[in-house]
């Protein structure tokens, strides 16, 4: 007897495909042809190739705000997983705390981006703002919008006070999911606490610390309305990563062929490091087992 397949659950998911396509792919593919083609106005375009993505890895301009976009990635994965993971350990796990705690957590998330950067831009002010003078009245010289090393300080503090919230909640979601069980099995063996972080906990969130990271380098790398409001890529080039440094070319000097090809380059660079980050953290999962002895 043939049996017959059944395919009206496709029509389901058809909405949701349409979406993707209408708020992704198409986007996407059309930001690939303007990378391959040049154009002088009047709608007029001049196909060339891969001559943008020759130009783009090539520059020099490039390089440097792509090394300033991973010191500082890589400088907000080093402070905010610890700190968001310490937190959400000395977190109460049951009574009136829990919900005070979640709920202060869950503030900074809510606030949008231009805004969070809006607040920063006034509150590291020299003039007016309460951190910058107070720290050049305790006489420490700090203006962010001069010296390069108070813009990396603003940005980088800005962001671990507006971001390490989402990698708490996480990590504090991980943590009351463990079965109590163990705990007790740990204290009947008389297990220090940091046997307990070591050998329980952190085993069992190594799936929610890996879409911390996750999150967390792909929100931070592609990081923009936060450091255009509050340096604008400034002093100078300090603060211009590559999201900067993309709509400066795109819509500041109107190149759209090298924006695109940059756009596309930027696009697979996030792709291929998030598989990276991946495939190292699942690593041990497709690892096959020593036989027994």
């Amino acid at each position: 007897m043939q049996k017959t397949h059944d395919h009206k659950a496709l029509w389901l998911v058809a909405p949701a495909l349409l979406l993707v396509a209408l708020t992704a792919v198409i986007p996407l593919m059309t930001v690939v042809n303007y990378s391959v083609q040049d154009t002088f106005g009047n709608n007029q375009f001049f196909w060339v190739g891969a001559e943008w993505y020759r130009e783009i890895l090539r520059s020099d301009r490039f390089h440097a705000a792509f090394l300033r976009q991973i010191a500082f990635s890589t400088t907000i994965l080093a402070i905010e997983i610890p700190l968001g993971l310490a937190i959400a350990l000395s977190m109460p796990k049951k009574g009136l705390g829990v919900s005070v705690c979640l709920v202060l957590m869950a503030l900074p998330l809510l606030i949008p981006w231009n805004v969070v950067g809006t607040i920063w831009q006034i509150f590291a002010r020299v003039d007016i703002g309460l951190l910058g003078h107070t720290l050049n009245g305790l006489g420490i010289d700090f203006n962010y919008t001069q010296n390069a090393g108070a813009a990396w300080a603003t940005l980088i503090i800005m962001d671990v006070w507006h971001w390490t919230s989402l990698v708490v909640l996480l990590c504090y979601a991980g943590l009351v999911a463990i079965p109590p069980a163990y705990y007790q099995a740990a204290r009947i063996d008389g297990a220090s606490r940091w046997a307990v972080f070591r050998y329980i906990e952190l085993p069992k969130m190594s799936r929610v610390l890996l879409i911390a990271v996750l999150l967390r380098f792909m929100d931070s790398f592609m990081i923009y309305t936060e450091p255009f409001v509050v340096t604008g890529g400034g002093p100078g080039n300090a603060t211009t990563f590559l999201s900067v440094d993309l709509v400066k070319m795109a819509i500041g000097q109107f190149d759209l062929g090298p924006a695109a090809a940059m756009s596309v380059i930027y696009f697979l660079i996030v792709i291929l490091v998030s598989w990276a980050f991946y495939t190292i953290m699942t690593r041990e999962d497709f690892e096959p087992s020593g036989g027994a002895r």
